[in-house]
């Protein structure tokens, strides 16, 4: 298995250059769901295949999982992991409809959950890759049909010395003060994630120098 080192320092510098990406995936989300929208990453670990798929499919009989591949020189995707009840929520308040969720998505409802899947996977691939001066692109998103672990079998069977850098966001949406959380797993194999922290490395050890992108 191939190990992967970070330092506290490094950690905290990824984090901070998705927490960017994601504040501007914010701004986007608030004009879908009309009201104020806050994305932070909380938490981010080396986890190995099996107990990421085991992670994966304990969400899988629960939510509607969308996927979005990063590709280009990373090589990565992000799942949103919507519940029923985040499913009803979004229908209210983005598409005004309180008909709710019977378990299987309307067209509308499909496509809504696409394009929010979108529009962060978006956001934060173009901010990683003006901050890590990298040429990374997220393809469309899909809603895996059958079970996820053969959707990500492109980045699980091409890397078999894998060991995922996972990020765990909660997504966190208020509407007339209600609060929907929706969470948010991203990863890359280990080959990308050594490649970030290299990128990480040749700059100068002043984090105001990476994240200067303003």
């Amino acid at each position: 298995m191939m190990e992967a080192h970070i330092s506290e320092l490094e950690r905290d510098i990824i984090k901070e250059i998705l927490n960017i990406g994601l504040a501007r995936a914010a701004d986007s989300f608030a004009a879908i769901a009309k009201d104020k929208v806050l994305l932070k990453v909380p938490d981010l670990k080396l986890i190995e295949i099996k107990e990421l798929l085991s992670l994966v499919s304990e969400y899988e009989s629960t939510h509607v999982i969308i996927q979005s591949d990063i590709k280009g020189d990373f090589n990565g995707a992000t799942l949103m992991l919507f519940s029923d009840n985040h499913i009803a929520r979004l229908t209210q308040v983005c598409l005004g409809d309180d008909s709710g969720y019977k378990g299987e998505l309307s067209v509308m409802q499909e496509s809504l959950l696409l394009e929010i899947s979108n529009i962060i996977t978006g956001a934060l691939v173009t901010q990683m890759a003006n901050i890590l001066k990298a040429n990374i692109y997220g393809s469309p998103p899909k809603a895996p049909k059958g079970y996820i672990a053969d959707s990500l079998k492109d980045i699980l069977v091409q890397h078999p010395l894998f060991q995922p850098l996972v990020f765990t966001v909660i997504t966190r949406f208020t509407h007339n003060y209600k609060s929907v959380e929706l969470p948010l797993l991203l990863f890359f194999d280990s080959k990308t994630f050594l490649n970030i922290i290299d990128i990480i490395r040749s700059f100068e050890l002043g984090k105001n120098n990476l994240l200067d992108t303003e």
